[in-house]
């Protein structure tokens, strides 16, 4: 229940919540924190604020103050490598990256959570590549005071079908680079794909420990594959012959080297002729031309999720039709882009 008092009278009273102070472009915050005591002081400022009354909160059994809420939503919220403080700023709390990490998103669990009258949590995109302390989400209960109810039953939609939100680490890969391409294995054109894909792969924290050049040829690009596998290589990556042309034959050297799961193209442009396949555990990604000519393409936002322990497959390569088409800016902004990112 809340007490409203006027101003005036406001004198010795302890604040039941934060008051917010907004001067567009420079600040907005807090300029009173919620158990402050009111001084003669304070009243000019406030009245500044476009305070004449304030509040005060006789709690009913039934009711729950907006922090205690925030911080009942925050825990239900928080899946691994989610950290939060119980410390919420206008009735708000901020849920951060534990560690270096791809956020894991639950898109209908978190939908659920929002459609409960009086809570809401807003999230970064699933699969977004984040950094230890970096804002993931927020979450509050809307009022002031609420009843307890919609709060529980929020809680429990976010906690019944798995975590909503969690930062899962990047594997450190040994990766296996396959050129193919008679053009290239032949010496008659310099290659360009292997430190294309050396910098992708170390910037997420992986490495190349081999490469390999291999002829059109189906069988021998299979024996380069087997070869690197007996390498070691628990990752492999291989370009050329992705497209339609008959001399175009490295999906079957990957069946032939004995890949039992093969997904052949995804809804992602630039990126259509990709290729996704399993040796056992192992995967194999399929890299086409585009990977040349485009600063992003299906192979970063497939990449990451690999090396997280995700097992892509046709569906994952499907969903990304919602924001797969890249617009080609002439100053690439990715992964500050919509590229590869959906509700």
């Amino acid at each position: 229940m809340l007490k409203i008092i006027p101003l005036k009278e406001a004198v010795g009273t302890t604040l039941a919540h934060d008051i917010t102070e907004i001067r567009p472009g420079v600040f907005k915050g807090a300029a009173f924190r919620k158990g402050h005591q009111v001084c003669d002081e304070d009243i000019y400022r406030l009245q500044k604020l476009g305070k004449n009354h304030l509040y005060l909160i006789d709690l009913e059994e039934d009711e729950i103050h907006e922090n205690e809420a925030a911080a009942i939503l925050a825990e239900a919220l928080a899946g691994e490598n989610i950290v939060w403080k119980n410390e919420p700023r206008e009735g708000k709390i901020s849920l951060l990256a534990g560690i270096d990490g791809l956020l894991r998103v639950n898109p209908a669990t978190l939908a659920a959570f929002n459609m409960v009258d009086e809570v809401m949590c807003a999230t970064l995109h699933n699969h977004t590549l984040v950094r230890k302390g970096e804002l993931v989400a927020a979450t509050r209960a809307i009022p002031l005071v609420m009843k307890r109810t919609p709060i529980e039953r929020s809680a429990s939609i976010a906690r019944s079908n798995g975590p909503v939100l969690q930062v899962k680490a990047l594997r450190q890969a040994r990766v296996g680079l396959v050129i193919t391409g008679n053009e290239v294995y032949h010496g008659l054109i310099e290659d360009r794909f292997a430190p294309v894909l050396t910098e992708k792969v170390k910037s997420l924290g992986s490495e190349v420990t081999s490469l390999d050049f291999a002829p059109d040829s189906a069988d021998l690009i299979s024996q380069t594959i087997r070869s690197q596998l007996d390498r070691g290589c628990d990752l492999l990556l291989l370009t050329g012959g992705m497209s339609v042309d008959p001399d175009d034959v490295t999906r079957y050297g990957i069946r032939q080297a004995g890949a039992t799961q093969m997904h052949y193209g995804s809804a992602v442009l630039p990126g259509a002729m990709f290729l996704v396949a399993y040796l056992g555990e192992i995967p194999l990604l399929g890299v086409p031309a585009c990977a040349l000519h485009h600063r992003a393409t299906v192979l970063d936002l497939v990449l990451p999720r690999i090396l997280s322990g995700e097992h892509v497959g046709k569906a994952e390569l499907a969903f990304y039709g919602h924001g797969g088409l890249c617009r080609d800016c002439p100053d690439c902004s990715y992964p500050h882009c919509p590229f590869g990112k959906s509700i």
